[in-house]
């Protein structure tokens, strides 16, 4: 039973919170694997690189593996408690963190040799780590992104709620790497970086997750009709036979990896191009900063879009993204692809919103599958790094960004369409 009149805007208050605490703890994990380089793999010779984007790709690999699990667990239990199992997944992922840095250090001569490289064991226990925090950040989601949707709050659509809480969750990416280099490791230079110094801010972050659980847990959440299946249900219809969800995940798969292929790799395109350009040691971080700050710039604006659909929203600014990240490849200029982060604000929002469209009772299980497709952002950056060896430059392969932005192009003028007898045998 849907019971929000009694307070409307309490339930959208506490998503908003938990939204940011996933993407500040997700921006934190990618911006461990520096320091993490330093710290655990030292003797890891020639195979750093290659071990330390393991950690971001058992992160996804979360997404990949359980996102259906999420779906599952609200037709069971329900959106709060699954929101809390959820939350739970992350403290024990922290606490993971935390036992992989004391591993190290109290067994310090405990490593596995691996061709020419010498790596802790406890770097592997870190790896689990990253996984448990990808599947809990799933699960979150899970929750969360049909429940934004589906939640009505007077005044607003779907799509604009969708974007409101995905400004705060950029917000959360943002001023995690600051939290990173200044509080986790006190300014110390990453080249200094020890294990021991990993210890203490992980059980602090651990104690702040199950504060947090403990307080959602008193909270008023209720679960909003006609998203999900009640117990014992048996839904009539694959979740798959909907071409709209099926293409959904697919356009989303191209997204995050598109999204992500900025955010990580432009900083490597920016040391390539030291001296032209303007570019200089420190314009790699500001790139990757600009561009993050430029998707919570443009999640807060997107979220006054009242009256514009998401279906309209999407291919606005997939044109846009298309066309500046030609103009970025054609001129070899980076602070022109930095603007695309404004465009792939809204992109999340719309599509997750188009995705689920009119599935009523299937809306919890498709979020799930949804979720699927953020292993995007494990594949497409690795992709394109493997492009930029075989071409001897990045310049080139940005166009890897430009077929996902046609892609999602695609989806907003024909993917997401409901076809009619879809949307006919869909009425209850």
């Amino acid at each position: 039973m849907n019971t929000q009149k009694t307070n409307p805007l309490g339930p959208f208050i506490v998503l908003i919170f938990i939204y940011f605490i996933v993407g500040f703890l997700t921006t934190v994990n990618g911006q461990c694997q520096a320091p993490l380089k330093v710290a655990f793999l030292k003797d890891a010779g020639e195979f750093k690189n290659t071990f330390v984007t393991l950690i971001s790709f058992f992160f996804f690999l979360g997404y990949l593996l359980n996102g259906t699990l999420g779906g599952r667990w609200i037709n069971r239990y329900g959106y709060k408690k699954t929101l809390i199992r959820a939350l739970s997944i992350m403290v024990v992922g922290l606490t993971v963190f935390f036992f992989s840095s004391w591993f190290t250090v109290r067994y310090e001569s405990w490593n596995l040799a691996i061709a020419s490289a010498r790596v802790p064991y406890g770097y592997f226990i870190f790896l689990l780590g990253s996984y448990l925090m990808g599947t809990s950040a799933t699960l979150l989601q899970v929750v969360i992104n049909p429940y934004v949707a589906a939640y009505e709050v007077r005044g607003t659509q779907p799509v604009q709620r969708m974007n409101i809480v995905c400004a705060f969750n950029s917000f959360g990416t943002t001023i995690a790497p600051f939290f990173v280099t200044g509080v986790m490791f006190g300014g110390v230079a990453i080249e200094e970086i020890q294990v021991e110094q990993l210890m203490v801010p992980f059980v602090l972050l651990a104690a702040f997750i199950a504060l947090t659980a403990f307080i959602t847990q008193r909270l008023y959440l209720p679960d909003v009709m006609n998203t999900k299946a009640n117990e014992g249900e048996r839904l009539e219809r694959s979740i798959w036979s909907f071409r709209h969800l099926r293409l959904g995940v697919i356009a989303i798969f191209f997204y995050v990896g598109a999204e992500v292929s900025i955010g990580v790799n432009i900083n490597l395109h920016a040391l390539e191009l030291e001296g032209t350009n303007g570019m200089n040691l420190n314009t790699p971080a500001l790139l990757a900063t600009l561009y993050w700050g430029g998707l919570m710039v443009g999640r807060i604006v997107s979220s006054m879009f009242s009256k514009i659909s998401p279906r309209v929203q999407l291919t606005v600014a997939t044109s846009f993204a298309t066309v500046l990240t030609v103009i970025a490849i054609w001129t070899n200029n980076l602070w022109v692809l930095v603007s695309v982060g404004l465009f792939h604000s809204v992109m999340w929002g719309c599509i997750f919103t188009l995705a689920i469209q009119g599935l009523n009772k299937y809306t919890s299980k498709a979020s799930g599958v949804f979720m699927m497709g953020v292993f995007g952002g494990a594949v497409f950056p690795v992709l394109q790094g493997a492009l930029a060896d075989v071409l001897g430059s990045w310049r080139w392969t940005w166009g890897i960004v430009v077929v996902c932005e046609l892609v999602m192009l695609y989806y907003a003028q024909v993917g997401s369409r409901v076809k009619e007898e879809r949307r006919m045998c869909q009425i209850e």
